[in-house]
């Protein structure tokens, strides 16, 4: 079973239905006219027999066991990431893994001064930050992260194993898990 938190419209969870025939997705948001959008995508892809959809936000989505709890580029928009990554903690199974996908940033600010790296401080000053400090927590993580402070935080949160799998000029991923 899959939580895909912070789905949006849902397209993330109905990939990964499509992708894997006998798994069950439930993905999450706590924008209600996104999730209702997601659940009417899902019935037109052919998938919402295996793809459910929640309002909730990531420290309230339901469930627990699940073998797999995906995040695509939305954990540095929330405003107590650390939360967030407990929640998941508390939300996996023993064996499960947490797939998080972020944006492309080097733990130096000197070295994210890249075409994409400025980009995305701009997105992030103007979008993400305010995004997350409207949030209750008051954190803000922002888009230019850097692996150590998601290797910190995934810690901090009770995951003891941490990996950088691939990534792009524009994203990194990260399998975490307990």
């Amino acid at each position: 079973m899959v939580a895909d938190v912070g789905c949006g419209l849902g397209s993330s969870s109905i990939l990964l239905a499509q992708s894997y025939p006998r798994t069950t997705v439930v993905g999450s948001d706590y924008h209600a006219e996104s999730i209702e959008l997601a659940r009417e995508h899902a019935a037109e892809a052919g998938v919402a027999d295996r793809v459910d959809f929640e309002v909730a936000t990531a420290h309230t989505f339901t469930g627990t066991d699940y073998d797999l709890v995906t995040m695509f580029d939305c954990l540095h928009d929330m405003g107590n990431p650390l939360g967030v990554a407990r929640r998941v903690r508390g939300a996996l199974a023993p064996e499960g893994a947490w797939l998080l996908v972020e944006p492309y940033a080097a733990d130096a600010v000197e070295e994210n001064f890249t075409p994409v790296g400025r980009l995305y401080y701009s997105g992030s000053t103007f979008l993400c930050v305010p995004n997350a400090l409207s949030q209750p927590g008051g954190y803000a993580l922002g888009a230019q992260a850097g692996e150590a402070r998601i290797r910190e935080l995934s810690r901090e949160a009770g995951f003891t194993r941490f990996r950088r799998a691939p990534e792009t000029p524009f994203n990194l991923v990260y399998e975490i898990r307990p």
